[in-house]
């Protein structure tokens, strides 16, 4: 774990795992890489987990501490059964981000089928309706974020193609409407002989901090027993998130609790929502192993102190 002033730099919540399948009134296997947003004074949280034939659906779990959830009666999304969204969707849905933007919730997800991954877009203001928008990418593109705010009147995006090509970089990307994406350029490469030096993407939606956005995001090194799964934390400039302040060299979490060390997908801590405080602090959320819901804190202050203390060279 890594340590700031001789104490960890994010605080695991004592009570891990927040979430597990046994607090769900549906059948699953797991639950894990939720996105969490607070919502009218309560913590919304949208979890991926597979049912019992191996394929992904998203739950719905309230809280209002942050900690405690409790699990809605039906799940929230479920793979389409008609038109576009059911051929692209059939495999299951995944990996759901939740960016607040303009009095609205948007939600971007991984579609899996038997063309591929590409990410679909929805929206919510409730969180009791959902209205499928589009699908944003081609295949294969597996893990996008929205900024919570538009730039120069156009949204921008993280995106992370699923490919070998410039393997597994996080891009950036520009849309006037949500549905037409372009301008794409490389912004961010794993680093060689690095905690994540075989691939990264886009984790939590960024979120906005005096000094910049801050961007946790995700990376994995290859063992020879498999591939580790740690979080890391970057720093865009406040009015251009194309350009990047600093990128810590060093994680912020690695799997360490027995849930995240074993379980369906070993060594893994996989984050897709965070939720910054008015304290100062940030809660951050991990699927562990792919099997389980984590939770801890961080002060938002470290992290920044992070990446520009102990910044790596730009790629």
């Amino acid at each position: 774990m890594k340590t700031i002033r001789n104490r960890p730099l994010v605080q695991r919540y004592e009570k891990n795992p927040i979430l597990t399948r046994h607090e769900v009134p549906y059948p699953v296997g797991t639950v894990h890489n939720a996105g969490v947003v607070k919502h009218d004074g309560r913590y919304i949280m949208l979890f991926r987990a597979h049912t019992h034939n191996g394929r992904s659906i998203v739950g719905k779990a309230e809280s209002t501490d942050g900690f405690a959830f409790a699990v809605d009666a039906e799940p929230f999304l479920v793979p389409a059964t008609g038109g576009v969204f059911a051929e692209y969707e059939a495999f299951g849905v995944e990996d759901l981000r939740i960016t607040p933007i303009e009095g609205e919730y948007l939600l971007t997800y991984s579609a899996y089928s038997r063309h591929g991954v590409r990410i679909a877009l929805a929206r919510t203001r409730d969180f009791q309706t959902v209205e499928r928008v589009a699908l944003i990418t081609q295949a294969d593109l597996r893990n996008v974020v929205i900024f919570p705010q538009r730039f120069g009147g156009r949204y921008v995006r993280l995106d992370r193609p699923h490919s070998e090509i410039t393997p597994w970089s996080i891009w950036i990307s520009y849309s006037p409407d949500l549905i037409h994406w372009g301008d794409s350029r490389l912004l961010m490469k794993p680093e060689p002989y690095h905690w994540d030096e075989l691939k990264i993407g886009p984790g939590a939606v960024p979120f906005k901090t005096e000094a910049g956005w801050l961007n946790i995001y995700h990376g994995v090194f290859q063992t020879m027993a498999g591939a580790v799964y740690r979080l890391g934390v970057a720093l865009h400039d406040l009015d251009d998130p194309s350009t990047l302040i600093g990128v810590s060299d060093d994680w912020i979490l690695q799997p360490e609790d027995p849930w995240e060390v074993g379980g369906y997908v070993p060594n893994v801590v996989f984050t897709c929502g965070a939720v910054p405080e008015d304290d100062g602090t940030v809660k951050i959320y991990w699927g562990g192993a792919d099997t389980v819901m984590c939770a801890g804190t961080a002060v938002v202050d470290e992290l920044v102190e992070l990446c520009l203390t102990n910044p790596r060279k730009p790629f």
